[in-house]
């Protein structure tokens, strides 16, 4: 089914029209609509117009109005009010009538239309490193990835998945060089089998092996230069080092999969393609630069100099591309990486969810890129840069020990507190259901907290205000899905259905009309990488629907007809809550 024409569109449309059969220069200008609390909606756009035209603007605004149409197909009333603005009304029928076009749409979509020109978007994020716990620090990248990925795919876009996993350099040279040298530390019955635990297990113990082998390689110069040695053979591929890299890797990501699993997000093994991936194009990538002159030797290294980034001390301070020793850096492999998502996959778009402390370190990358021609004005790179978790005090989120805290723990705390909001409110749910739920409601508070936030800026983390049935919370949204889902199990036979004829009371005309703005919330969100404006729509959408549910009864209506059209409106409701979560990657459980 083609998409459907929203309210504000059609209306946009008819102002436009009588705009030119006004004011014929003024064709193609916008009437600037917006909704408004003094009409459904207000236009804004005649002001300009009249200064253009030296025409008095509520004399202009008067004859737009005498050549607009009302009645009770589209317009019910328009009046001028103030220096020239148009206050819009619009007509019962022709909400009810738009929102049963979408709920017509046979394709589940509520007429959300696709991207007339869709591209390839290359999105990189959820990037763990390999040997390490994933602590709180990687919950954004995830998240937000995550949403941005279902955005875009949703609208049409053709998009790439890659989690550019820290698996190379230096520490692995020290691990696998430790580990030939202590074996017994690795303690291999936790990596048999593949269930949650296990890989949790196998990753503690990485990590304990990580740290005794830092400890080693800061405190013995000998170990040191034994380690250094380590990475040049992993580095020209001897056989025997890359077998037990491969181990550390596969252990690893055993894990990553069990914490992306207990997120309830979708990793797969294709798009992993972590460092390492690009090794093979390093060396090109450092001569492409070199040849070009983008990048010049400077004491020994191969750099990159920007007018803009200097030092404390005045001085420039370059990208370096290839150090002096002739190691490669995280430029070489993030240049490396554009080229490989510009050349190879036929990216338009190269979208990075990586932490704002990085945004000098990526401005570098993608300027260099640029100069090299890597990158140009159809094919373009962006970072979706995100602020810190902060705890309640407002401080980067510290366990009390003073160190990062993990992933894991953090995802079980949210899902016992849930859990017991859950059982408390539960009538009729088994022990199992109330876990299942709990899961459904702690990790979708984890995320909402993240996705209701602009991106950019920081949050606190404050486990009591996330799962509280109060406020902003994706608890409030999944309790107000579960009760129309109760709502429509009650009405029995009867079954929902849209009343066009009806006049509607002012709670169903406010909810039909946030209803109807769902599919340009999404597009918007969309194109600017913004989750935590379709956020934002949907706690609207809830907060409207209960003033709907208290001033409207839905089953105790007053006519059969009444009945339906109010079943109506509940049904389109839960389904684009549950469209709109499942955009932000939160479950909608049918009961609660």
């Amino acid at each position: 089914m083609a998409s459907v024409t929203s309210l504000s569109d059609n209306v946009q449309q008819h102002l436009a029209s009588a705009l030119s059969a006004t004011l014929p220069e003024a064709a193609g200008a916008d009437p600037l609509l917006r909704r408004s609390d003094r009409a459904d909606f207000q236009a804004n756009g005649i002001l300009a117009l009249a200064k253009k035209a030296k025409a008095n603007p509520r004399e202009l605004a008067t004859q737009v109005v005498s050549q607009v149409v009302t009645g009770d197909e589209l317009i019910k009333d328009v009046e001028v009010s103030g220096p020239g603005f148009l206050n819009i009304t619009i007509a019962d029928k022709a909400i009810t009538g738009t929102l049963a076009a979408r709920y017509a749409d046979e394709t589940g979509r509520l007429g959300v239309p696709t991207a007339a020109q869709p591209g390839t978007t290359v999105i990189d994020y959820a990037q763990p490193n390999v040997a390490k716990e994933m602590h709180v620090g990687h919950l954004r990248s995830a998240v937000i990835g995550d949403s941005a990925v279902q955005l875009l795919e949703f609208t049409g876009e053709n998009v790439i998945r890659r989690h550019h996993i820290g698996d190379w350099g230096t520490q692995f040279g020290m691990l696998i060089q430790y580990l030939d040298e202590h074996p017994h530390e690795l303690d291999h019955k936790a990596s048999a089998g593949d269930t949650a635990t296990s890989g949790e297990e196998a990753m503690s113990n990485l990590d304990r092996l990580y740290k005794s082998a830092r400890k080693f390689f800061d405190s013995d110069e000998e170990f040191k230069t034994r380690a250094r040695r380590r990475v040049v053979d992993l580095q020209a591929g001897d056989p025997q080092t890359l077998a037990m890299w491969q181990k550390f890797v596969d252990e690893s990501k055993i894990y990553f999969f069990s914490v992306f699993e207990k997120l309830d997000m979708e990793i797969r093994d294709p798009d992993i393609v972590g460092e390492s991936g690009y090794n093979d194009m390093l060396a090109e990538t450092c001569r492409l630069l070199e040849e070009s002159g983008v990048a010049v030797r400077s004491e020994g290294a191969l750099c990159v100099f920007f007018d803009d980034v200097k030092g404390p001390d005045g001085n420039p301070v370059p990208l370096i591309v290839q150090k002096s020793d002739g190691g490669y850096g995280y430029a070489a492999t993030d240049l490396s990486a554009i080229r490989d998502r510009v050349f190879n996959l036929k990216a338009n778009t190269l979208l990075y969810v990586v932490d704002a402390r990085q945004a000098l370190h990526f401005k570098m990358v993608f300027e260099t890129a640029r100069r090299a021609g890597w990158l140009n004005d159809d094919v373009k790179a962006h970072q979706l840069a995100f602020g810190t978790v902060l705890g309640k005090d407002g401080k980067p989120f510290k366990t009390r020990e003073g160190e990062t805290v993990r992933l894991v723990d953090l995802l079980d705390e949210a899902i016992d507190r849930a859990s017991a909001v859950v059982r408390e409110k539960a009538q009729d749910l088994s022990e199992e259901e109330i876990a299942e739920r709990g899961a459904q409601v702690g990790i979708g508070a984890v995320k909402y907290a993240d996705l209701s936030t602009s991106a950019n800026r920081d949050y606190k983390f404050d486990l009591d205000q996330m799962v509280s049935l109060n406020g902003d919370t994706s608890v409030y949204l999944q309790y107000a899905y579960a009760r129309i889902q109760s709502i429509l199990r009650k009405a029995g036979e009867t079954r929902p259905a849209a009343h066009p004829e009806l006049e509607l009371a002012d709670a169903e005309r406010a909810l039909g009309l946030h209803l109807d703005s769902f599919a340009e919330t999404v597009t918007e969100a969309a194109a600017e990488y913004a989750p935590h404006k379709l956020a934002a729509y949907l706690y609207q959408l809830a907060s409207h629907y209960t003033t709907f549910y208290d001033k409207c009864p839905v089953l105790k209506a007053e006519t059969p007809q009444q009945v339906e059209n109010r079943l109506f409106l509940c049904d389109i409701t839960a389904r684009t809550l549950h469209q709109g979560m499942a955009l932000l990657g939160i479950r909608t459980p049918e009961k609660l």
